[in-house]
């Protein structure tokens, strides 16, 4: 059995809709952010050295890493339905997605709320995340122009992967600006395993 040990508010919420998606059998071992420091807990370290999460535990391995977790999960479960044909142009730009989401994607929406958290006057960090978001959503949004989904006309891990990023535009009050990252979250939001998803992680939070 698939264990995940799940972190509140974090990006491991798009791997419980991965495994709805791919139909085996799983548990989640749930952990609950520290109310004042919003840091994971210190019990994480005793699944993986840094602490953090989405981990799962599989086989006897424990693997980290969103992009590793959903290539891995996909390419064992549900590689005809959840991936393009190995190979294929579609693969390519699968992949490209697949790491897009941890990678370009992700840093200066991070690096953003860091500066905004930390609400010091920044010589150049400030200028640069911003202007490197909009960069990135902008190229999301103009990629998504004439898609449905990002790879193939239908779902695939990459859109699994790239709905956390949707999530943080649509929570910071942006969507409006991307028209087309607002018709494809509403998309995605569409999907009975993500809304299960959102489902179950209401009711672990509920819970703790």
């Amino acid at each position: 059995m698939i264990t995940l040990h799940h972190l509140n508010k974090s990006r491991s919420k798009r791997i419980i809709w991965l495994l709805e998606e791919l139909g085996q059998a799983y548990e989640i071992k749930s952990y609950q952010r520290d109310s004042q420091t919003f840091l994971a807990p210190p019990e994480l370290k005793q699944i993986h050295a840094l602490g953090k999460s989405p981990v799962i535990e599989f086989d006897g391995k424990v693997i980290a890493e969103s992009g590793a977790i959903t290539e891995y999960l996909i390419e064992r479960f549900a590689a005809d339905r959840l991936a393009p044909i190995r190979d294929s142009q579609d693969h390519i730009d699968y992949l490209q997605w697949l790491h897009f989401a941890e990678s370009s994607a992700i840093l200066p929406l991070l690096l953003r709320m860091f500066v905004e958290k930390d609400g010091c006057n920044t010589n150049f960090l400030e200028g640069y995340a911003k202007t490197e978001v909009e960069k990135v959503l902008s190229y999301f949004n103009d990629i998504l122009e004439d898609k449905t989904y990002l790879v193939g006309g239908k779902l695939s891990g990459a859109d699994i992967m790239m709905s956390f990023i949707v999530e943080i535009v649509q929570n910071n009050g942006e969507l409006g600006q991307y028209p087309h990252i607002e018709r494809y979250g509403a998309l995605l939001s569409q999907h009975p395993n993500w809304l299960k998803s959102v489902d179950i992680e209401a009711e672990l939070d509920a819970s703790a």
